[in-house]
């Protein structure tokens, strides 16, 4: 097996929730705006103080991080554990495709919202900007295969790990909470896109 020689950071993916004006407004009151408390690895994003509780057909998940700024679309993202105590079936998608996607009930201090769908599986994939996909020979949109080494235990190969590219990007790839504890991968550390098997 052959790898890329240029290490690209990990970043495990709890479950989280990216709100709209509206919805956060309805969730935590009138023209209320989020509180950033930690940078993430992609620049402009953060983690916020709030959060709000999912309610699904089976179970109830409280405590649920909501992650800054806001977006035009709210958009649930949660393992496949957690779909189960959930009782949702959420297909795996790409951020911001809702197409297909399931509901559930966000609570907040303030009001609830019902959300008819925008939960998600979310896509393996690695962010890049331009410079980094020309220096490993690779294009946006692109599918590739990851190698990771599991802390030497668990070696693992991601495959159909979505490649996205833009300049407001950062190089890091992201796995969901039930992915990386399969392969024994914790944040920040370091997979390789495979050249060839």
């Amino acid at each position: 097996m052959k790898l890329k020689n240029h290490p690209i950071k990990a970043g495990v993916s709890n479950r989280h929730v990216h709100l709209s004006q509206e919805h956060l407004e309805i969730l935590f009151g009138e023209g209320y705006e989020l509180t950033p408390i930690k940078d993430l690895g992609q620049p402009g994003q953060y983690a916020a103080k709030e959060k709000v509780i999912l309610v699904g057909p089976k179970g109830a998940i409280e405590g649920v991080r909501v992650l800054g700024p806001v977006r035009k679309a709210t958009q649930v993202e949660i393992s496949r554990t957690d779909a189960f105590k959930l009782g949702v079936k959420p297909p795996i998608k790409d951020s911001g495709d809702h197409e297909g996607s399931v509901g559930l009930t966000l609570v907040g201090p303030k009001g609830t919202v019902v959300l008819e769908k925008g939960v998600i599986l979310a896509k393996r994939h690695v962010h890049m900007t331009p410079e980094d996909a020309e220096k490993l020979g690779v294009k946006d949109k692109q599918l590739v295969m990851v190698y990771c080494e599991g802390n030497g235990e668990r070696k693992t190969i991601f495959d159909d790990v979505l490649v996205r590219v833009s300049s407001s990007y950062a190089l890091e790839f992201h796995v969901d909470v039930d992915e990386a504890n399969a392969a024994m991968l914790n944040n920040n550390d370091n997979v390789y896109i495979i050249e060839e098997l």
